[in-house]
């Protein structure tokens, strides 16, 4: 009953069901995209099967609008499935002819106006939409072909014939309706079956959620004085690194010190290699000194001999001069006596 309109291939994705914001690939590769017209229930359906895997089944309803949210990425969103459905395709004129067949599906089919020639639409490009719309030229010449050639019969079988055609389309249109109907209402059932399941999922979730909150807050708290210790550790360790680095420059000096007192080794090194010679002229020189030494002994000997001699001869010369003294005295004594006696004689001379 379904007749294929266009196939294309396409990245398939679908909005993720907890965040209703994130995209969720449905196929790891382009997989095959076709559009169906089910002449039956006058319906249009997107397929889209990955393996043995129905990624799309998805039946076009008057509500569904495509959105293009890019150059290559296009969007709409199913009731019946609970979920949005999104393609990427590899061109922008992909894209275009899957947003014109949405176009055309819910603008013209839904709104009660199909024009046909054996089975398939007459469609012509629309500049102002920028998609290809059927075309009502190319009906009313097909109408008009369809006319001639009941022009042939009479009146009456024309009359007929319209109601008779009224008729089938009123039945299609009806039977097509009722199963559309029943489609929807086991979809509305079905989901309604979800949505109690989600929803004793979600009641049943809350405590889980709940318990792992009160989990999540220990662990925030276990975490945060993890942290704590952990700065403080790391303080601790700028500390130690602030040591180090003292330490670094302590023994870079000590190195420094280190190397000046090996070069000091090494100078007293080569000098001791002469201590020999100077123990020997160390040697030689205390001889020199014990025998200075003796010869001084001697010599301080002498000298105070020489002392004692000079203590002599001192006491001796204040002697020599008191009795000088006392000579004199005397002599001064005799020359006077001479001088009265000198006196005397020329006295004496002269009176003679």
């Amino acid at each position: 009953r379904e007749q294929p309109i266009f196939t294309t291939r396409a990245h398939v994705f679908q909005i993720d069901p907890s965040t209703k914001k994130n995209w969720v690939p449905a196929s790891k590769q382009a997989v095959t995209v076709s559009y169906f017209y089910d002449v039956t229930r006058n319906s249009y359906r997107i397929i889209s099967v990955d393996g043995a895997k129905v990624i799309i089944n998805s039946t076009i309803t008057p509500n569904m609008t495509f959105t293009k949210t890019s150059q290559k990425f296009g969007q709409w969103a199913d009731s019946r499935a609970n979920t949005v459905f999104g393609l990427g395709f590899s061109s922008e004129q992909q894209l275009t002819k899957v947003a014109c067949s949405f176009h055309s599906t819910t603008r013209y089919t839904f709104g009660n106006t199909r024009f046909l020639e054996n089975g398939k639409t007459i469609i012509h490009f629309d500049q102002e939409s920028g998609c290809e719309t059927p075309s009502s030229t190319q009906a009313s010449s097909v109408n008009g072909t369809d006319d001639e050639k009941a022009s042939h019969a009479g009146p009456a079988d024309t009359q007929l014939k319209s109601e008779n055609d009224k008729l089938k389309i009123a039945l299609t249109q009806s039977a097509a309706n009722v199963k559309k109907w029943e489609i929807e209402l086991q979809t509305l059932r079905e989901s309604n079956a979800r949505l109690t399941t989600a929803l004793q999922e979600s009641a049943a979730s809350v405590e889980q959620w709940k318990k792992q909150f009160s989990i999540c807050r220990d662990e925030n708290d276990r975490l945060r004085h993890k942290i704590d210790e952990l700065e403080e550790q790391c303080s601790e360790i700028n500390r130690e690194k602030e040591k180090n680095t003292q330490l670094k420059h302590r023994i870079e000096e000590l190195e420094s010190e280190l190397r000046e007192k090996e070069t000091e080794l090494k100078d007293l090194r080569k000098q001791s290699e002469i201590i020999p010679q100077l123990m020997s002229e160390c040697e030689y020189v205390s001889e020199k000194l014990e025998a200075a030494e003796r010869d001084n002994q001697n010599l301080e000997d002498k000298v105070r001999s020489l002392k004692t001699d000079i203590e002599e001869s001192k006491y001796r010369q204040r002697h020599l001069k008191v009795e000088l003294k006392n000579f004199l005295e005397v002599l001064d004594g005799k020359i006077d006596d001479l001088h009265d006696f000198r006196r005397g004689l020329s006295k004496l001379g002269t009176d003679n």
